[in-house]
């Protein structure tokens, strides 16, 4: 056993490794050499007053994750397969701006040359999206129009949606050139966007509207307040206060971040002007910081960007309208049995989020209390979620009060092995105490509700017990126990009222399969 642990440590190691050449030999932009006093921003005039989050500090390290598998360029990921759909399926690279690495090799990869930057895109066929990425790109916040974005919830009561998404003047974001045919052009046009950045269902496409505003510019017209030295993923998002679809764009920055090569963990600018919530919690852990794209006092120039696809544009999202033909598997089978119709990354996923809190990721099995195994009821409640929520959740579960007392009582009796019944009111836990619960759960139960999307997180032996009304037979949360390869169960109701009888009986079915 101690030997089959210690293949995986070296094989781990060596992954990594070449991760780190395949990127530096890929990235000559980047590989300039840093200031020591200030490795992530500086700043070229020191008499500006700024007021962003982004400090010098640096990036954090990728964790070791279990069932992390290889994230390399594979031009043969077959189309509609499953690494296609949750993997690096981005197989066709787009060169818009090409860098001169053969500069950097003569002269040196330390040397700093006054040429322009560098754009390119990766295409996925399967989900019709790319991931893009450049250097030497100016962000002029003054630009774009939009709502400052980070505030609490409470100062921003009733502000409308239109104020916080994006809208880009030409020439938002700029990149330097030296082709001087090219100044004042954009770097896209109709025919590339349409192409590689398909409108498709997105009634508003922001990254597809950031791009097509993206104008190239000489060294003269190029001027920067502050230079963000370390990669940084800039992200629109649309439904940011609920967990589904935040999650969704989680997973969008997760891959952009992976597909890119990044050696560690990007700084986040947040492009939109949404205001705080609860969510960013999980951001901030998941990645070496975050701030919004108007707290920055100036135009600010990024040494490199990636741009994130739109959450709308993952599986996860895609799967409730298209069938996604993926199962669930371990990473350490399918290293040895590659199969395109098993995926193992969003067990790889739910492992970055658990040790981006912290919480260990090496073990199979769920750990029991003292007292016995732990039963997770996913509740739903009355939070202010956003600026234009009028504080109360609709009910999925007409008697959830009823349904979890029944619960709790049929637990307190239960002979043949004690059960910790947890009470999942999750609008009123910090994001690591509602991640904690999820993956300490033997069994997960709730009704339909954004809560559910948590499972992504859930130990590779949990069971899903699903609760769902007639109004809400959708299948997000069957759809991610599916292709994370949990058991999953569902009650289906008449109306919106279950009978506590048959959620226990089913329950007491689900315990028995456990040995309990």
């Amino acid at each position: 056993m101690n030997k089959k642990k210690l293949k995986i440590l070296v094989s781990l190691f060596a992954l990594n490794s070449i991760t780190l050449y395949l990127y530096f030999s890929s990235h000559p932009d980047h590989s300039r050499r840093k200031s020591p006093q200030n490795h992530f921003s500086s700043s070229e005039n020191h008499h500006h007053n700024f007021h962003s989050s982004i400090t010098s500090q640096y990036s954090r390290p990728w964790p070791i994750l279990p069932s992390y598998l290889p994230w390399s360029q594979n031009p043969n990921v077959a189309w509609r397969s499953c690494e296609g759909y949750f993997g690096n399926g981005f197989t066709l690279k787009v060169d818009l701006l090409k860098t001169s690495p053969e500069l950097h090799r003569k002269f040196g990869e330390n040397t700093v040359f006054g040429d322009g930057g560098w754009f390119r895109c990766f295409f996925s066929e399967t989900l019709q999206s790319s991931i893009c990425e450049g250097g030497a790109i100016r962000m002029n916040p003054d630009e774009i129009l939009m709502s400052r974005g980070g505030e609490k919830l409470e100062s921003v009561i009733g502000r409308s949606e239109d104020d916080e998404v994006p809208a880009f003047k030409t020439g938002a974001f700029q990149i330097k050139v030296t082709d001087k045919l090219k100044f004042g052009k954009k770097l896209v046009d109709e025919n590339f966007l349409n192409k590689y950045l398909p409108e498709g269902a997105i009634s508003r496409h922001t990254m597809r509207e950031l791009i097509d505003s993206i104008q190239l510019v000489g060294a003269n017209d190029f001027h920067c307040s502050e230079w963000i030295e370390e990669p940084s993923l800039l992200i629109t998002r649309f439904e940011y206060a609920n967990l589904f679809h935040t999650i969704t764009d989680w997973y969008s920055a997760y891959v952009a971040s992976r597909v890119t090569g990044l050696p560690s963990r990007p700084h986040l600018v947040f492009v939109d002007g949404h205001c705080e919530t609860q969510l960013e919690e999980t951001w901030k852990a998941l990645f070496s910081s975050l701030t919004y794209a108007k707290n920055f006092s100036g135009p600010v120039c990024f040494r490199h960007a990636v741009l994130s696809p739109l959450g709308y544009e993952t599986a996860l999202f895609k799967g409730l309208s298209e069938t996604i033909d993926c199962n669930g598997a371990s990473a350490h089978d399918l290293w040895q049995n590659p199969d395109d119709k098993k995926t193992a990354r969003l067990s790889e996923f739910g492992e970055m989020i658990r040790a981006a809190f912290g919480f260990p990721v090496d073990r199979q099995n769920i750990p029991r209390t003292v007292t016995g195994p732990n039963v997770l009821f996913v509740r739903r409640e009355d939070y202010l979620a956003h600026p234009r929520h009028g504080g109360k959740v609709q009910s999925r579960l007409s008697n959830e009060e009823q349904v979890f007392d029944s619960i709790k009582s049929w637990a307190l009796n239960h002979s043949e092995c004690k059960l910790n019944v947890i009470s999942g009111l999750f609008a009123h836990m910090s994001m690591k105490e509602q991640v904690r619960a999820i993956q300490d759960a033997s069994v997960i139960v709730g009704a339909h509700g954004a809560g559910l999307t948590h499972i992504v997180s859930a130990a590779p032996k949990a069971v899903i017990l699903e609760i769902i009304s007639s109004e809400y037979r959708r299948p997000h949360f069957a759809l991610i126990a599916q292709w994370k390869g949990l058991e999953y169960h569902p009650i289906y109701l008449e109306g919106s009222y279950a009978d506590p009888p048959v959620v226990i009986d089913k329950l007491s079915s689900i315990l028995r399969s456990l040995g309990c």
